[in-house]
């Protein structure tokens, strides 16, 4: 810089003038990012179980859902089993253009003499969930008495349950996905990762509920990164310990840390469907709708679109 002279870093822009242009676009840009919601890739459905596992809650459940506008539903295999009889539940589902993504189903996978028997189950309810449009199974582990289960000894069975399981869902041209959940025979993080570290994941992909995981005394986002590759479906759902909706609460009241779960699913560049979810009980201080409109709500405040007209 020669005295008397002042330097010119940019044409038309003294180096004062420009470090005064820099800071108001820094500002601005700040502005931006604090005002806006990130932009977000992957949509969100709703499952059934706010208003009941009862295959007569199904109805009113898809009318919500879909008047709220999510893209996509969930239901139990034993409640699509038990709307055939009534001509299926599609034509339900087709009134209120509301895609069916997925069937929650429960079956045995610690008893290797039930084995033969459950997968059958599971590709008949498997066959259920193609007949709506869905595309994953969310296997759900069975109910064991927590005080006297031991993981150890059954670790093998769940195992090859999972593995036979997944291959036979594969088979008809469904994701199957491992659910942990209280109460199961998969619940802990040892559980969690003492299965989901073993499995044929070829086959076997995971589809953790981050509220479950938080009740069972994980840490939510932990487990969802440690896993990210294989997770093709996701319940988000949110725990506060409370009295109602057993233990759990409405997305963004709870203590899941939701926003980085989000972030860490939209990283992913898996394809799966985010379902929101909060456990229905009669004890529940307002309506299914309601809480589900929470749920929409909060969604939207992280930047996810929903269908319109809804």
């Amino acid at each position: 810089m020669h005295e008397g002279k002042t330097e010119r870093i940019q044409p038309g822009l003294t180096r004062r003038e420009f470090g005064k242009l820099l800071a108001v676009s820094c500002a601005v840009a700040q502005a931006g990012r604090l005002s806006a919601s990130p932009a977000r890739r992957l949509k969100c459905g709703h499952t059934g179980i706010t208003w009941g596992f009862k295959p007569d809650t199904a109805e009113q459940a898809i009318t919500d859902v879909g008047s709220l506008g999510f893209h996509g539903y969930e239901t139990f295999g034993q409640v699509l089993e038990a709307w055939e009889s009534k001509g299926g539940l599609k034509r339900v589902l087709d009134e209120h253009k509301l895609p069916l993504v997925s069937g929650y189903c429960t079956f045995n996978m610690v008893d290797p003499t039930k084995r033969t028997d459950e997968i059958a189950k599971m590709v008949r309810w498997g066959g259920l969930i193609k007949k709506c449009g869905g595309r994953v199974s969310v296997m759900g582990p069975n109910p064991v008495d927590r005080n006297t289960y031991d993981f150890k000894a059954h670790q093998a069975d769940i195992i090859a349950s999972l593995n036979e399981t997944s291959k036979a869902l594969t088979d008809i041209g469904l994701v199957p996905v491992l659910h942990q959940h209280t109460g199961t025979c998969v619940m802990t993080r040892d559980e969690v990762y003492g299965v989901m570290e073993k499995v044929d994941t070829r086959y076997v992909k995971f589809g953790p509920d981050v509220g479950q995981l938080a009740k069972g005394g994980n840490d939510p986002v932990q487990v969802v990164r440690d896993f990210l590759p294989i997770i093709r479906h996701v319940h988000l759902k949110d725990w506060d310990g409370g009295p109602y909706w057993l233990e759990y609460c409405p997305l963004g009241r709870g203590k899941v840390d939701l926003p980085k779960v989000l972030d860490l699913l939209e990283s992913s560049g898996n394809d799966l469907m985010i379902m929101a979810e909060l456990d229905g009980t009669a004890n529940a201080p307002m309506t299914p709708l309601e809480a589900a409109t929470i749920n929409r709500n909060y969604l939207q405040s992280e930047g996810y679109s929903f269908r319109s007209g809804a």
